[in-house]
């Protein structure tokens, strides 16, 4: 029963094997990705893979990297995409200030609006959140985001900020990160966050987990993250997989066959 809360099979790195991909996702137990938009291809795109694969579904949203694309039309596309079948969050939205692909006004711009936008369709978000911890806290508060929740995506914060995401209704997703031998932040917050606000994911074909490093991640992976995190936190692995499939059902609304 493993659960990817956070994928990029629509990503090019995919284009010559993506059907055998989710495919193999299937025959080793994954029973839910949900694949992230992160422009208006992309979630088109995802919308698309959600409609043809039962074990897909879609968010949809501008990643702070193509806010600076972002403009007057773009609300009214992303509500459109919204309301096709199979589609759960609005994201990935947030805030990146290590790369800065975007100025930081305008990355906090589109974030505002989609909150807003998520608000008016109640449906929860899914948060990037790249050393902008408190811009993040601050948006998040300003804009009510507690009014749908979410979940902060591959967290990469203190425990403290953490406690702050989950007092909104958020659940703290954890990625290959995780699993890397100097995560010593990751460890920690993976060790405090309650098993019912925890979430999975990989960020395929990004972030692969240990012991694969290097090579092209996928949704199978995700194997990997929760082993960590059963190590981590003491659990049996039956425990927590149950778990992250009864928190994906409750944040995202869907129904996960078990």
């Amino acid at each position: 029963m493993l659960v990817d809360t956070h994928a990029h099979l629509d990503d090019k790195r995919f284009d010559n094997d993506r059907e055998e991909v989710i495919k193999r996702c299937v025959e080793e137990g994954v029973v839910c990705i949900i694949n992230a938009g992160s422009s208006l291809s992309s979630s088109i795109k995802a919308v698309s893979l959600a409609a043809e694969h039962s074990i897909i579904y879609a968010t949809v949203g501008i990643h702070p990297h193509d806010a600076k694309t972002a403009d007057g039309y773009t609300t009214e596309l992303l509500r459109s995409l919204a309301g096709k079948d199979k589609v759960v969050a609005i994201g990935e939205i947030g805030l990146d200030y290590h790369y800065d692909f975007s100025p930081r006004d305008k990355q906090q711009q589109v974030f505002r609006e989609q909150i807003g936008l998520a608000r008016e369709l109640k449906l929860p978000i899914v948060v990037h959140d790249r050393e902008a911890h408190g811009d993040i806290l601050k948006i998040l508060k300003e804009e009510r985001a507690v009014e749908v929740g979410g979940v902060m995506h591959c967290f990469s914060g203190s425990k403290e900020t953490a406690k702050e995401c989950m007092d909104m209704d958020f659940f703290i997703s954890f990625a290959g990160p995780v699993t890397f031998d100097n995560a010593k932040r990751a460890k920690e917050v993976a060790s405090y966050v309650p098993v019912d606000r925890l979430l999975t994911e990989t960020d395929c074909p990004y972030l692969t987990p240990v012991p694969l490093r290097g090579r092209r991640n996928y949704p199978g992976n995700v194997k990997f993250v929760v082993e960590e995190i059963c190590r981590i936190k003491n659990l049996e692995r039956e425990r927590l997989l149950e778990t992250v499939v009864d928190n994906t059902i409750k944040l995202f609304g869907i129904d996960i066959t078990r």
